[in-house]
């Protein structure tokens, strides 16, 4: 049995993971900068740590982090949201009492920042769109005329907030502190990936397709993908770069087959919930036997559901909502369900209060953009 932390308790799949974990033998410990979490009141969390805000000090997050690993006699520590770089920061001097399940923060960077992943994912032989870095309101201009065939985002974003896809005029101000990207749009169904690899080995990949979003972003519904030239991009990209940690993927799977890699999320996704035997996971984390998904029907946030999905596909929905999944109902742990609605609340305590929307609420205190 390890002790292991698991950081960013707010997300469903760290819960997931976290029962995974649990139910497979390991003593579990989660911390967020959240009160009401999913996962603070799950069978599968042994103790929770309330963490200062992982964005605003450095220096008093990195304490807090510290004294979480001794309290507990934490063995590993296993992020899951964007909190993976300011972990990979404090983990820079070496001198941290568990292992960070994560690359060096040089090749996070390198991965998450939507213009350098596709340098990166290119030199390693795998198919990405043409793109340009946008660093000034000239560099929009030289672009204008061809903006019905592009698809701009900011380097740094998350959730496809602020995306903008083959606008006539794209209203966007890049700077070298806050810079964009410009990609050829690619046409074709995509596909996400998530994947746990360990020294630059994939012990475990799932890929899905969203038939339901909140918003243009964020998937609440997922359907699997067994496609195995995703396996084969994933494991070139893990054995290229030495990967150990979990990292995801949204992929363009064309008309013919072929795949085209659009950006990279070096945390865990949602494909984490097609696994769902706690032996098999748990023995297998981190760097074990390799496992495949156990899971093959519709996995959903029937809450989400609820709130997005009848407007998306009226014809379908109540099909849908009947068959699939809940991600958050676990044998013997019905807390998390009936959790949602107090982790909602303190988010939207959020948002009303910094005046920003529920999606940037959830990221507000953790969110790494290239600081």
């Amino acid at each position: 049995m390890s002790r292991i932390l698991i950081t960013g308790a707010r997300a469903p799949a760290a819960l997931h993971l976290a029962r995974l974990l649990h139910d497979g033998g390991h003593h579990v410990v989660m911390a967020d900068s959240l009160r009401q979490t999913i996962s603070s009141v799950s069978r599968a969390c042994a103790a929770y740590v309330l963490l200062p805000a992982a964005n605003r000090d450095g220096a008093v997050y990195a304490d807090a982090i510290k004294a979480a690993i001794a309290d507990h006699a934490i063995e590993l520590v296993v992020p899951t949201c964007e909190e993976v770089f300011h972990l990979a920061t404090i983990w820079q001097d070496g001198t941290m009492d568990a292992p960070l399940l994560a690359p060096d923060l040089d090749m996070l960077v390198r991965a998450h920042n939507k213009y350098d992943f596709t340098e990166l994912a290119g030199s390693l032989g795998l198919a990405v769109p043409d793109t340009r870095l946008l660093q000034s309101e000239a560099d929009v201009a030289l672009l204008r005329a061809q903006s019905g065939h592009l698809v701009f985002k900011p380097v740094w974003s998350r959730f496809a907030t602020d995306v903008f896809i083959r606008p006539e005029v794209p209203t966007i101000a890049p700077s070298t502190a806050r810079p964009w990207v410009a990609q050829d749009f690619v046409a074709g169904d995509e596909v996400s990936v998530y994947a746990l690899a360990y020294a630059g080995r994939l012990v475990a990949w799932s890929a899905y397709r969203s038939p339901y979003r909140a918003g243009k972003g964020a998937g609440i519904a997922f359907v699997r993908d067994d496609d195995p030239a995703v396996g084969a991009f994933v494991a070139r990209f893990v054995e290229g770069t030495a990967w150990t940690g979990q990292v995801s993927f949204d992929l363009i799977r064309q008309q013919t087959g072929a795949l085209v890699a659009i950006e990279c999320n070096p945390r865990a996704t949602s494909g984490v919930h097609f696994f769902r035997d706690p032996q098999v996971f748990a023995a297998a984390f981190p760097g074990g036997t390799k496992v495949r998904p156990d899971v093959t029907g519709l996995q959903a946030v029937k809450a989400a559901m609820w709130v997005y999905g009848p407007w998306q596909a009226p014809r379908r929905f109540r099909k849908d909502i009947k068959a699939a999944q809940d991600v958050l109902v676990w044998p013997d742990d019905p807390a998390p369900a009936q959790q949602q609605l107090a982790a909602t609340i303190e988010l939207a305590y959020v948002a009303l209060r910094r005046r920003i929307s529920l999606a940037r609420a959830a990221t507000y205190d953790i969110a790494w953009d290239g600081d």
